[in-house]
């Protein structure tokens, strides 16, 4: 649980840093609103790697970068 925390608050702390809204991150990385929102929020506890890989390229980071 810990692990899914830290990926909750990463991309929050880096969607934030680049300015980008939940609505905007959503739209850029092809990825629901809703899961957007579900992954921010710890309500999606295990997202996939390729989620995980179209938000690192919106956010331009790695995945390692959401992870860690």
């Amino acid at each position: 649980m810990a692990q899914d925390n830290k990926i909750s608050k990463n991309i929050k702390k880096l969607r934030q840093a680049k300015g980008l809204s939940l609505d905007r991150l959503s739209k850029i990385a092809d990825v629901s609103y809703t899961s957007i929102i579900k992954l921010e929020t710890s309500g999606i506890t295990n997202p996939t790697i390729y989620t995980l890989q179209k938000i690192a390229k919106a956010l331009d980071v790695s995945v390692d970068d959401l992870l860690k």
